[in-house]
């Protein structure tokens, strides 16, 4: 993804479920079938950013995962796991409601297949959803972060990115929630995810608690109202970028894509570089949320998780605001 004789980026890997989305139609007798979960579409939206992205998931050799590896491949995200012969790739149905908005009911088991290593040049490690909320798989990708964070080489990130009908007992999944917080250096939730969580505690406050758990930077995504990020140097309240919403599907895991790859951008992401990451200023929030919500507003512009590639990114942003190269080497 690097131009000859660039710097190569700095890879990021993604853990979390693969599946696929049947959509249904207006007369909910049709569905189209469309790749889904939400760290497929998180690596896929970091691919389609220029990102080298690794994807450890778990799929069939079936239509559907065929389906799925088909949709990675075209993007240049790699997988760390082959398809396993005799499993039924996962599903979920979607109906999409008159807002836009999406309703899903999930068909999945989880768990996490045999991987060896990370990549030597991982700079982070991403999870969230149903991968760090079902079992067996959600403490298996538990363990790989404690891994992950005792080597100490590798930004964690996480987005609960609540699905209240495979959490359980809001208490629990509250406490789980919090267990990944304070592995994680960096987590993004939606307003919706909090109210699932933590009722009606105001989005400060549960951000607040996430730092003093361990995060150097909390974002929280509003919708149309916005966002509100929470660094241990400074925090800043954000507009939503505009937008004509088409639907809701991928939004979230879009803006999670596009934070992360701003994060690299700004010398943020790796171990090594924790301070830079705890030190971010308001102005250099504002140009990462500011970013991240842009590439959601091209999302929710068109139907599905279709995330905007470099291109289509760079030409919704500021004058003087194109994109730079990653400075920091390969590791």
């Amino acid at each position: 993804m690097n131009a000859p004789g660039t710097v190569p980026s700095r890879r990021i890997v993604v853990v979390g479920e693969a599946l696929v989305d049947l959509v249904a139609g207006a007369d909910r007798r049709i569905h189209v079938a469309h790749p889904g979960g939400s760290p497929l579409n998180v690596a896929y939206g970091l691919a389609r950013l220029g990102r080298p992205t690794s994807l450890l998931t778990r799929i069939g050799d079936d239509t559907f995962g065929a389906l799925v590896r088909d949709h990675l491949h075209r993007a240049g995200v790699d997988l760390l796991a082959p398809p396993e012969p005799g499993l039924a790739t996962s599903l979920a149905t979607v109906t999409i409601d008159a807002e836009g908005a999406a309703r899903y009911d999930f068909r999945i088991d989880w768990d996490l297949p045999a991987h060896g290593p990370l990549p030597r040049d991982t700079a982070a490690v991403h999870t969230g959803s149903i991968a760090a909320a079902l079992e067996p798989g959600a403490s298996e990708v538990r363990a790989l972060l404690v891994t992950e964070r005792d080597r100490g080489r590798a930004t964690i990130s996480f987005d609960p990115n609540c699905r209240p009908a495979l959490m359980g007992d809001p208490r629990t999944a509250r406490a789980r929630t919090e267990q990944l917080v304070a592995l994680s250096d960096v987590v993004k939730a939606s307003d919706e995810d909090l109210r699932a969580l933590y009722g009606e505690r105001p989005v400060e406050d549960v951000a607040a608690a996430w730092l003093d758990l361990g995060a150097s930077l909390v974002v929280v995504t509003r919708g149309a109202h916005g966002s509100y990020a929470a660094g241990r140097a400074a925090t800043v309240t954000r507009p939503a970028a505009p937008a004509d919403v088409v639907d809701t599907v991928g939004a979230g895991d879009s803006f999670m894509s596009a934070l992360l790859d701003s994060l690299a951008r700004e010398q943020c992401l790796g171990g090594d570089r924790r301070p830079a990451l705890a030190a971010l200023s308001a102005d250099a929030l504002t140009r990462i949320v500011d970013r991240a919500a842009r590439a959601a507003a091209v999302t929710v512009g068109r139907t599905g998780a279709m995330p905007p590639d470099l291109a289509e990114l760079d030409a919704t942003a500021p004058a003087g605001q194109g994109t730079q190269p990653d400075p920091l080497p390969a590791r």
